[in-house]
């Protein structure tokens, strides 16, 4: 009979001579999160992270390989989607703005306690807008502002249809653009632009202070054998070493390799495996460092995504604070590889399908048409096709004042479904054994925004009776204050979170207009406060 992991004792550890209690596989945001987590909850145990490329935070956390959004909802049109009925579904845009008050909470006791360091390296205040032309699409954007306005989160946002006043807001968006054109703009203030490789530098940086944490870096995970007493042989190769092959255990792994983590997950052979299976979606940008450029766009701006486009690939026109420096980002420009990871390999794709996630592959590609229209289309674009879109959005922009940038692959998570055969799943999505010991998170956006909460969730399942203990609810409540409640509904202490966590990330939200006060006004009257 196998001895269960969860009940492990610090003597029966010793006596396996388990290397690890925790092994992370994969160096980016996700890993040094619940590194951070754990290393905070339970100090003593020792944890181990394996990173195949020289440093950590080189693929998908990396600032260039991302939009560098703080994902609050506060702009991104596909997390309010339009119902039948014409009403727009708010319930996704709460949830993923409640998460990102923890994850700024998280952030703000790391920063307090020495983990992170200067806040304005990795995090910067910058207003966060949707952009929209055309009857139906300003219809849309005015109905979402209005179904927004029920909740408290997003008091002070800013609706106009006004040419002139959005032209204060985004000149250079304005500056060339029809005056016949229809536009309609929301604006708020309390959005951020965030450097998710700085801030992974950062904690991976202070969880090797600690001498119950090692880092391997160019080690490449080859297999996994489960153990009878339920902890894992992981068999490494030492990339450095000509590939010489070494085993270390551990009692729980924890895969957070962006796009790798399906094939790894693949490769435990747990059975949870098999109901997964992915497409790659890669991305380009378009960047200027031109600052006279520059200097004059300070938002972050989303539009509509085209039919058919994936979540990713909605059009922005942002601000980025990257490599120490502000630039204008626009993107993104879908392209298509079989690599999972940027720096993959083009078997990837192919080497993650089975028996078991072929015909749910077969499905999905059959039922979203429009999805492989839309890349297709894509990955046909000319460099004149590209300005046009700029234009869209920058009407005087040149072409040769840009630069494009290859940024990272992500992968659409498809699913085993008993009805449809296999369902497309947008977002993040946390896959653990049934003991308890292996466990991955799949997917992309909004990811890193919500990493802190993601994490949360992925330890409940994980440690539960660890984690409904005193000592660790404790722990969380005093690192997320708001743990355990909603904010959305409380304007007290959704206000006084704002303001604590933005003065401890040194944020800086003050109203640029009177607009923001009439705003919140009108917030308050349609909610009834």
């Amino acid at each position: 009979m196998r001895k269960s992991a969860e009940s492990l004792t610090p003597a029966s550890v010793h006596e396996l001579k388990t290397d690890v209690d925790v092994l992370l596989i994969g160096g980016g945001i996700m890993s040094a999160t619940l590194g951070t987590w754990l290393q905070e909850l339970e100090p003593t145990w020792q944890i181990g992270m394996i990173e195949r490329l020289d440093g950590v935070a080189e693929e998908s956390s990396n600032g260039w390989n991302n939009a560098g959004t703080g994902h609050s909802a506060l702009a991104e049109m596909n997390y309010t989607p339009q119902k039948a009925d014409g009403s727009v579904d708010i319930s996704k845009a709460v949830n993923i703005n409640e998460s990102f008050q923890m994850s700024r909470q998280f952030w703000a006791w790391q920063v307090q306690r020495g983990v992170l360091n200067n806040p304005r390296s990795f995090i910067s205040s910058v207003p966060h807008m949707s952009f929209v032309w055309g009857d139906d699409n300003v219809d849309f954007l005015k109905k979402r502002f209005s179904a927004l306005q029920k909740s408290t989160l997003f008091r002070g946002m800013e609706y106009s249809e006004d040419p002139e006043l959005i032209r204060q807001w985004v000149p250079l968006m304005m500056e060339g653009r029809d005056v016949e054109q229809r536009v309609a703009a929301t604006r708020i203030s309390v959005g951020t632009d965030v450097n998710f490789g700085e801030l992974t530098r950062q904690m991976i940086a202070s969880l090797q202070r600690s001498q119950r944490f090692s880092l391997q870096t160019r080690h490449e995970v080859r297999r996994f054998k489960r153990n009878e007493d339920d902890s894992w042989t992981v068999t490494v190769a030492d990339l450095n070493n000509g590939s010489k092959e070494k085993t270390l255990r551990a009692k729980y792994i924890f895969i957070g390799a962006g796009g790798a983590a399906l094939t790894l997950l693949q490769g435990t052979g747990i059975p949870e495996a098999k109901d997964y299976a992915g497409f790659p979606v890669g991305g380009e940008f378009l960047v200027t460092e031109n600052q006279e450029v520059v200097q004059r766009h300070l938002a972050k701006v989303y539009g509509k995504a085209s039919v058919g486009a994936p979540p990713m690939s909605v059009p922005h026109l942002d601000t980025r604070m990257l490599d120490g420096k502000q630039v204008l980002l626009f993107g993104p420009f879908a392209t298509f590889s079989t690599k999972f990871l940027k720096q993959g390999s083009l078997w990837d794709m192919f080497g993650s399908m089975t028996p078991a996630n072929f015909m749910p592959m077969v499905h999905v590609g059959l039922d979203n048409f429009d999805l492989v229209k839309y890349l297709v289309g894509q990955v046909m674009l000319t460099d004149d096709s590209r300005l046009k879109a700029l234009q869209d959005y920058f009407p005087e922009a040149r072409l040769e004042e840009w630069r494009r940038v290859k940024a990272g692959q992500r992968v659409q998570i498809i699913k085993k479904d008993e009805k449809k055969g296999g369902v497309l799943k947008l977002g993040t999505e946390v896959v653990t054994s049934e003991d308890g010991t292996i466990s991955a998170l799949l997917g992309a956006s909004p990811g890193a925004s919500t990493a802190a909460p993601i994490m949360l969730d992925l330890m409940n399942r994980v440690f539960q009776e660890r984690f409904h203990s005193a000592g660790w609810q404790a722990k969380i409540k005093a690192i997320i204050p708001s743990y355990g409640q909603k904010l959305n509904g409380n304007v007290a202490a959704t206000e006084h979170e704002l303001a604590e966590t933005s003065r401890i990330l040194q944020l800086d939200y003050t109203p640029s207009s009177a607009a923001n006060d009439e705003a919140a006004e009108a917030h308050d009257a349609v909610i009834g406060k």
